[in-house]
């Protein structure tokens, strides 16, 4: 991220996804955004997937106040994100899921949001449901500086990751780089995807 961000930009916003569902994004997310933290950066995770949201799960955090009350112009403090990990880690999570999360993700409300933030935090790192899915990760890409695609070995099918960066190309999304996760070994396998997960998602975005 270093080598890739634009020098001159100010707070750069990273989105974190994946092809399909559960490949480790939203844990990627959060060890990115701590370890950005630890080396003393101010950073701000979002949970950016009003579908499934897991961030707040995860932490062990209320998911309310959230995204989705900013959004609605509900008052949300800077208190009310800091983590109890570290001092300059702040985590907002996804709140109410909305009915129209892609509407929502890359509407001007949420550029608005951004925009603020982009004044008070060093790195912006949001979890975005995978865009093989939905159209939410594609939706807010005009906002974000670049994505980082999460790959996971003997998981991850390669018709599905073509897909997605084919997609992401085609909404110029400025893809940084990809992290394979639970890798095994120094040679990348894919393993056979089950169709049966993909029924989480909305399926006609």
């Amino acid at each position: 991220l270093d080598f890739t961000r634009p020098t001159e930009e100010k707070g750069p916003i990273i989105g974190v996804t994946s092809s399909m569902r559960g490949e480790g994004k939203s844990t990627t997310a959060i060890n990115l955004s701590y370890v950005l933290a630890e080396r003393g950066n101010r950073v701000l995770l979002i949970d950016g997937d009003l579908r499934i949201p897991s961030i707040a799960r995860k932490m062990n955090l209320s998911s309310s106040p959230g995204l989705t009350d900013l959004l609605k112009s509900s008052g949300v403090q800077m208190s009310d994100l800091k983590s109890d990990i570290l001092s300059n880690w702040y985590i907002l999570p996804s709140g109410a899921i909305p009915p129209n999360p892609s509407e929502l993700i890359g509407s001007s409300e949420m550029e608005t949001v951004l925009n603020a933030f982009q004044e008070v935090f060093d790195y912006i790192i949001i979890d975005l449901p995978p865009v093989n899915i939905v159209s939410d990760a594609v939706s807010v890409s005009r906002l974000i500086t670049g994505m980082v695609v999460i790959v996971r070995e003997e998981y991850t099918e390669k018709r599905e990751l073509d897909d997605c960066l084919r997609q992401l190309k085609m909404s110029n999304v400025k893809v940084l780089g990809c992290v394979i996760n639970e890798a095994k070994s120094e040679i990348g396998s894919y393993g056979k995807y089950k169709k049966g997960k993909y029924k989480k998602y909305y399926l006609d975005d």
